[in-house]
């Protein structure tokens, strides 16, 4: 049961209020001066606090509750005050909500509107409550994960993060194929690095290749390597990526880029771990771990004939979804700050900008403008027109310019860590049409 302090000399406001709020299921107590009051906030948690402005017979200027208050915030920042005032010190009061107070309600107040905004600051500080008590579990778990395994210096500050990097320690220590699926410069590589970090070949070589960067008549001699003059050019023998790999692990990057030849050879490889040079009858073995990525969709490639099914099903007996970096909110302040290192700090308006932008570039993109924010940044801090963001000093909407779908809903919840007042916000909804939404959907409400 929510409870409220009551800080008022006049013991008849203390139980008319004991009664209204009674009959709403609140629990209160009742202070009859600011020190018996602070006395009583030491003693007991309390969820809201409403105070009176005098508290000395005769005394109208409001300046003791103006003390009372700022103890209040004081001691405790994130405790909400509700102000009871007279007419003679309202502008006392609008001075303390601005200061921080919650709300201010004139005597002798209306109980309704008394009730709404008590009702609305309890949820409100239930949702804080329970975010605080999420990030706390949240920061736990990551601090238990990052002393269990090498992460690689990766950060993990958003959970759609953490999910993705504790899939792949938990899979490190087998042999099986991984598939990292993910946008262009979402972070799949760190993904493998922190694999091979954790794996039984840590001790191994890490080679990575991106099937997208070599010429498709070249993947196959970058793979498998070739004798001399297998091709044009090729003066004498060299070793391809699977032998460099050997005892280690191979990262594959853009692996829907690969040739319907290098396919099939691939194929060969993770079933047997034999293949040939090119221009070579001479059969090699390998013990190499695969670890492949990419950012096409490959069951349509195989749809269209692009790509080989089994090949596709060897790849991903472990598939690992990294998220844009739009969907994991929560990383992009920690890797902007990891960006910057030592350097500038981000002022708090480009921060924000930082957060509201797309990052359609994910990642890398975010690096790249940290980067040249920080060489081009005049001042001692990175402000806003800095980044360079075209979007960076545009307010998000009000309210959505069409009803949600299911997709905008789940990732509104998901960013928000399924706080439905949070959510609710982003959506520009009530809670209530946010839950009609919800049920129309499907989804459930946790």
């Amino acid at each position: 049961m929510p409870s409220i302090l009551i800080i008022d000399d006049n013991a008849g406001v203390g139980t008319a209020l004991d009664v209204l709020f009674s009959l709403h299921d609140i629990d209160t107590l009742h202070a009859l001066s600011p020190e018996q009051g602070l006395a009583l906030l030491d003693q007991q948690p309390v969820d809201l606090v409403i105070q009176d402005m005098n508290f000395t017979e005769d005394t109208t200027s409001g300046e003791e509750g103006e003390a009372l208050f700022q103890q209040i915030r004081a001691r405790h920042p994130d405790l909400p005050v509700i102000l009871l005032t007279a007419w003679t010190h309202l502008s006392s009061a609008v001075d303390l909500v601005k200061a921080g107070a919650a709300d201010y309600l004139a005597k002798p107040w209306d109980d309704r509107k008394l009730l709404i905004a008590v009702n609305n600051l309890l949820e409100l500080s239930e949702t804080r409550r329970e975010l605080d008590r999420r990030r706390e579990r949240e920061q736990r778990d990551r601090s238990a994960l990052e002393a269990r395994y090498d992460l690689r210096g990766a950060v993990v500050a958003d959970p759609a993060s953490e999910r993705v990097i504790n899939l792949a320690c938990q899979v490190a220590r087998s042999a099986l194929p991984v598939l990292i699926t993910g946008p262009n410069g979402a972070g799949k590589e760190k993904i493998a690095e922190i694999i091979q970090a954790n794996s039984l070949v840590a001790k191994g070589a890490f080679v990575a290749l991106n099937c997208g960067a070599i010429p498709a008549e070249l993947i196959e001699a970058e793979l498998f390597g070739a004798d001399a003059g297998a091709y044009t050019g090729a003066n004498k023998a060299r070793e391809g990526k699977f032998e460099a790999a050997d005892g280690g692990t191979l990262f594959l990057d853009e692996i829907g880029n690969l040739s319907p030849s290098g396919q099939m050879k691939l194929l060969r490889v993770l079933e047997t771990g034999r293949f040939e040079r090119l221009g070579s009858n001479r059969e090699r073995h390998v013990s190499v771990r695969v670890i492949s990525a990419t950012n096409a969709d490959l069951p349509a490639m195989i749809r269209d004939g692009q790509f080989r099914e089994d090949l596709y099903y060897r790849l991903n007996t472990v598939e690992l979804a990294l998220p844009a970096l739009a969907d994991r909110p929560g990383d992009i302040l920690p890797l902007a700050e990891r960006f910057l290192g030592a350097g500038k700090p981000l002022s708090s308006a480009a921060a924000t900008a930082l957060q509201r932008h797309a990052w359609p570039g994910n990642v890398r993109e975010l690096r790249n403008v940290i980067q040249r924010a920080e060489l081009l940044a005049a001042g001692p801090r990175i402000e806003v027109g800095d980044l360079n963001l075209p979007r960076a000093a545009a307010p998000r909407a009000a309210g959505p310019a069409v009803d949600p779908d299911r997709g905008r809903i789940e990732a509104a919840l998901s960013h928000n860590h399924g706080i439905i007042a949070q959510a609710a916000a982003e959506l520009g909804l009530s809670r209530q049409a946010l839950y009609r939404r919800m049920d129309r959907y499907g989804i459930p409400r946790e």
